[in-house]
């Protein structure tokens, strides 16, 4: 369930419950406690790289057919043409 509020004037967030079983909480608490950061942030943190890797696999899928044509086949093949 989703739902919006507003924070600051100008900043809109919402509200996403999410079920953490009992060892995944326990090392959120632990991981919170340990960096000075709330679960919140440490679950946005989250979020947001997930979303970055799954954007990058993406991109990587679309441009692929583009490399290989150009006889880029592996990491080490851009690398070594890297200027």
């Amino acid at each position: 369930m989703t739902c919006e509020r507003s924070t600051l004037s100008y900043m809109k967030s919402s509200i996403v419950t999410i079920r953490l079983n009992p060892d995944l909480e326990r090392d959120l608490d632990a991981l919170a406690a340990a960096t000075g950061q709330t679960r919140s942030a440490l679950i946005r943190d989250a979020v947001r790289r997930r979303v970055a890797v799954m954007r990058f696999e993406e991109a990587r899928r679309q441009v692929l057919p583009f490399a290989e044509a150009h006889g880029y086949l592996t990491d080490e093949d851009v690398f070594r043409d890297a200027p």
